[in-house]
């Protein structure tokens, strides 16, 4: 058989052709390109050469008509900004591409009306699944109007304890950056944070004060500094900080924003970093981790990895394997120049 006899009369390569090329039938030949049905490992071989050699492409339409699925799935933000949500959303569209999955990515920008805009388009558009993101870990409320489409929320949880969450792991982070310090032998530790109203800030505060009590210590002013996500408020606070209790030894920071305002006050004020104070921030935003002086020790919450479990537990969801309740990816401590 010549190779002009194989190949399809009008251009594009068709199912039919790859089964022909491939000697097995065309059910044989579907079944091989989707990995379903049970076949010896060489007659999927085949048919995947021939889709090789004949440079066969899926038809989509005719796909979604066979498999019932629309291979797209719908990404949802609500920071229109992108410094939380951009990494979670990469790392999802990392698991999704892999799967030959599109991905229809919606900004609300945090607007309610926007929000219920796009998921009637994604419902129109048939969509497989939803995952939203946003740029707080405050729990929100599930989508509404989408059933039976599987959704799940990543970073931000949904207050539904039925629906699937994908979150950082606080315990873990603060944990790290408090047993780091006390390994560096810091025993008179400042807590800097952001809005008390913020789940973010109320949550590393609280396991704070807590592991600080379980080593039988306690902050080293007595109490929690909520403030704002900002390097201004880093500044001002610290210098609070330090006529308050000018033995402080460490900054623990609920951000990396707020220790770059930290150093900056330090260094302004003649104190040395990390000689005589330490400093840890929150994110490893690299923008602001890196640019600090001297660069900071941080917590990174692993938004990739986030996007990544989230996807993939999207994926599990679409084939009836759902996992509800809230599951969490562990941070990790990057140790820089300021501990």
């Amino acid at each position: 058989m010549t190779a002009e006899a194989d190949s399809p009369p009008s251009g594009r390569a068709r199912l039919t052709d790859v089964a022909k090329l491939a000697g097995v039938s065309v059910g044989t030949a579907s079944k091989a390109l989707s990995g379903s049905g049970r076949m010896r490992p060489e007659t999927r071989q085949r048919v995947l050469d021939a889709v090789a050699t004949l440079g066969f492409r899926p038809n989509p339409q005719a796909q979604s008509l066979h498999t019932g699925r629309s291979w797209t799935v719908g990404l949802m933000t609500t920071d229109g900004i992108g410094r939380f949500s951009t990494p979670v959303l990469l790392g999802a569209e990392d698991a999704l591409g892999a799967g030959k999955i599109s991905v229809l990515l919606c900004d609300t920008r945090g607007d309610g009306i926007r929000e219920q805009h796009h998921l009637r388009n994604l419902v129109d558009r048939r969509v497989d699944g939803i995952i939203v993101t946003g740029r707080r870990t405050d729990p929100r409320p599930p989508l509404k109007g989408v059933a039976p489409i599987p959704a799940v929320y990543a970073l931000s949880p949904s207050t539904d304890p039925e629906d699937i969450s994908v979150v950082s792991d606080e315990l873990s982070g603060v944990t790290l950056a408090v047993e780091h310090l006390l390994a560096t032998g810091r025993t008179r530790i400042a807590h800097l944070t952001g809005p008390a109203h913020h789940a973010a800030a109320q949550n590393r505060a609280r396991h704070t004060s807590e592991l600080l009590a379980a080593a039988g210590l306690e902050l080293s002013t007595g109490r929690v500094h909520f403030g704002e996500w900002s390097e201004a408020w880093g500044r001002r606070a610290a210098e609070a900080v330090l006529r308050t209790a000018p033995d402080t030894d460490a900054f623990f920071c609920g951000n990396d924003q707020i220790a770059r305002g930290v150093t900056d006050a330090l260094r302004e004020g003649g104190v040395e970093v990390p000689r005589t104070v330490a400093v840890v921030g929150y994110d490893n935003w690299d923008t602001m981790a890196l640019a600090s002086r001297p660069p900071l020790t941080t917590i990174d919450t692993d938004l990739a990895e986030i996007g990544r479990q989230a996807a993939l537990r999207l994926l599990s969801a679409i084939d009836s394997k759902r996992e509800s309740g809230v599951h969490t990816v562990p941070c990790r401590l990057v140790v820089r120049d300021s501990t």
